[in-house]
């Protein structure tokens, strides 16, 4: 028999597949290879600082960039706040919130510092009172120190020695007092943007809490001579502040402040030139008229006669330094002057007119109607202005201010408070007197 031979093995690009079987299992592909679970990618190397480009000034790439978009985020702010978009505030102060984060680690402090500042006075400058304080002045006073500035037991000396380390001779320490009093007027500005009328207990807090913030940087400040402008700027603040509590009736509780106001202004030997006197003159009116809110008239009208004595020492001084005065600084000394007498006159038009009590006294009324034609001065107020004053629009101002009473129902019909028929009798002369006055 021949000897049988298996056929040659075709090559394996010629063999055929054979199809699978109906039922049987279709062939599992080969697994592909997964990357192990703890193989991670290199992290990024962290961006250089600008100091390696450079000294850190305009012409440092890294500042270009900073500055850049810096400058896209308050353009693109202030598009959209002119056009009235609600959702832009919240979209940029995270595009701030990034970019702060972004950069500080390149910048130096002090270059980070002053950015924080100068982009907080330009979202001041757009009324943006919130992304201020919480994205750039609360940033900067969180970099100086770790206490919370809201505290309610914050004195002179912990805030001394926490903001102010190095003194007041630091260069940082003009720079923490500007924050310090740009955070208070913006937080102050908030306030009135929420409750003009104060209706809320919780903004009259947030206001007596600026105002005593305000009293302890002043104390801070009031033995620096070279700091003399912040204790004039934080006089005209607090002023501001209490002028606006007076209106919703907390005369009492702000007295405090413009008492400390005013002793600010005696104590600091800069402040008592005669070019600050219209304004302490304006701070003396002030507590005149808390005095007044409070039915205190008659401490109203000591301090005025208080203030006319600080008016005539100043004016003495400036008499003995220079041979005449000038126009503008004699004018000056009217217009306190005046104010102060007109305080005075608040108080001596109804005084002196009161029946005592337990007295009796014939009451002396003059027919108005009969004495219209007769020559100025015709009653008993008039004389007294005509005693006091000297022109005729000091006059007015005395009547105004005599008529402006919280606690006297001027103009709405009724009696006044308390009804007395004399007070009645004053006001209606002070109503003919300024009758006359304005048609004049």
């Amino acid at each position: 028999l021949a000897e049988s031979r298996e056929p040659a093995a075709l090559p394996p690009s010629r063999q055929r597949k054979r199809p699978p079987s109906p039922g049987s299992a279709p062939a599992t592909p080969p697994p592909v290879p997964r990357p192990s679970c703890t193989t991670r990618s290199p992290a990024l190397p962290p961006p250089p600082p600008a100091i390696f480009y450079g000294p850190v000034e305009p012409g440092n790439p890294v500042v270009i960039s900073f500055e850049s978009d810096l400058s896209h985020c308050l353009s693109f702010l202030r598009r959209k706040r002119g056009a009235g978009a609600s959702g832009a505030r919240e979209q940029e102060a995270t595009s701030l919130f990034n970019i702060w984060n972004n950069y500080k680690s390149r910048f130096p402090d002090w270059y980070f510092n002053e950015k924080l500042v100068k982009v907080g006075d330009q979202l001041m400058e757009m009324k943006e009172y919130k992304l201020a304080v919480s994205h750039c002045y609360g940033s900067y006073l969180q970099q100086v120190s770790s206490v919370n500035i809201n505290e309610s037991g914050l004195d002179v000396d912990q805030l001394n020695s926490n903001f102010f380390p190095n003194g007041f001779r630091d260069q940082s320490a003009v720079c923490t007092l500007h924050v310090l009093y740009a955070r208070n007027i913006c937080l102050y500005k908030m306030v009135c943007e929420n409750d003009i009328d104060l209706l809320n207990q919780d903004s009259v807090k947030t206001c007596f809490r600026i105002l005593n913030l305000f009293q302890l940087i002043m104390q801070m400040t009031l033995p620096h001579e070279h700091l003399c402008w912040h204790v004039y700027n934080g006089t005209i603040h607090m002023y501001t502040i209490c002028r606006h509590l007076m209106i919703v009736g907390q005369s009492a509780k702000v007295l405090e402040y413009l008492l400390w106001a005013c002793a600010c202004m005696e104590s600091s030997v800069p402040l008592l030139a005669v070019h600050y006197l219209t304004w302490r003159s304006t701070l003396y009116a002030a507590v005149c008229q808390c005095y007044y809110d409070c039915q205190f008239g008659i401490y109203g009208e000591l301090f005025a006669r208080r203030g006319l004595i600080k008016i005539d020492e100043l004016k003495q001084m400036e008499s003995m330094s220079s041979s005449s005065l000038s126009m503008e600084t004699k004018k000056k000394f009217k217009e306190a002057t005046v104010r102060m007498a007109v305080m005075i006159f608040k108080r001596s038009a109804f005084e002196p007119r009161r029946r005592p009590k337990g007295v009796f006294r014939p009451r002396m009324k003059m027919n108005l109607r009969e004495a219209q034609h007769l020559p100025w001065p015709r009653t008993i107020t008039e004389r007294l202005l005509m005693e006091i004053f000297d022109c005729g629009s000091a006059h007015f101002f005395a009547i105004v201010e005599a008529l402006f009473d919280k606690n006297r129902r001027t103009l709405i019909p009724g009696p006044p408070v308390p009804d007395e028929v004399e007070v009645r009798d004053v006001i209606s002369e002070l109503f003919f007197a300024g009758i006359v006055i304005s048609k004049q």
